[in-house]
């Protein structure tokens, strides 16, 4: 039987639960999977006090960079983008992985929008650095408009193969290819003003809450491409699902039932 939850805080909005429910039913999978409230101050205690009859966990804002020095062993991906969303139980103890990075892949693919010569991304925190290492590719140049400037080593790290140029907050949008909004709910809303026909290309949303953000809400009033962060959750998910029952899925077949079951659910 598996055993699994999705980790949070906030965690109350989350369709993970609904996501991963149907999947099992789909596959016809004897499974419990809930939403725990847990900040990053329990985080240790919460897994101290786990019994191994869990199987695996699921880590959303703000626990997948504070995971990574708890957990027993950490994937190579995960290391490299210094961000952990999935927790697989091992016989010695927990390996952190990341399935966003996928989650971005196939997301892309799924909408045939892989094939992009310019990239923007607004935002360099966890998420952001999913999206970068999934589009990392020689002769790339990634634009980054953030705030921190002390995260752009670990974007660098995140897509080594690509050039990163990084702009503070608040420059200007150009057009580009592909436009990913890394960022936590309404903190990009600023940049809606400065919205027009002009930036063609497609913009893909992170997040799913709320729904739909006003970014997107506003792209898509322009007639502009938008994937929603709906997209993202339930490919990464898929992934999840496969690595915590050990069966292969049909994402092709899976992905439109959980798409459907989490329309319904919001």
């Amino acid at each position: 039987m598996i055993r699994a939850a999705v980790l949070g805080s906030p965690i109350s909005h989350s369709l993970s639960p609904t996501l991963h429910r149907t999947a099992y039913k789909c596959l016809g999978v004897d499974g419990q999977y809930e939403a725990i409230d847990v900040d990053v101050a329990r985080l240790r205690d919460f897994m101290a006090s786990l019994d191994e009859s869990w199987t695996g966990l699921s880590l959303t804002m703000p626990l997948k960079e504070e995971i990574l020095s708890i957990a027993t062993e950490v994937d190579d991906l995960a290391r490299r983008i210094n961000s952990a969303n999935t927790l697989l139980r091992t016989v010695s103890g927990w390996k952190a992985v990341t399935t966003d990075v996928n989650g971005f892949t196939q997301a892309l693919l799924a909408h045939d929008a892989s094939d992009f010569h310019s990239l923007t991304i607004i935002g360099s925190g966890a998420t952001a650095r999913s999206a970068a290492a999934a589009c990392d590719r020689s002769g790339l140049k990634i634009r980054v408009i953030h705030r921190s400037a002390e995260r752009e080593t670990s974007m660098r790290k995140a897509a080594p193969l690509s050039e990163l140029i990084f702009l503070p907050w608040g420059a200007e949008l150009t057009p580009t290819d592909l436009l990913i909004n890394a960022t936590p709910a309404g903190v990009a809303d600023s940049y809606c003003e400065g919205l027009d026909e002009d930036l063609a290309g497609v913009y893909f949303e992170a997040l799913y809450n709320p729904w739909p953000t006003k970014f997107l809400a506003k792209w898509r009033s322009l007639k502009g491409y938008g994937i929603d962060g709906l997209d993202l959750l339930i490919h990464q998910g898929i992934d999840q699902v496969s690595l915590m029952t050990g069966l292969a899925v049909d994402r092709a077949e899976l992905a439109p039932i959980l798409r459907t079951a989490c329309l319904a659910a919001m």
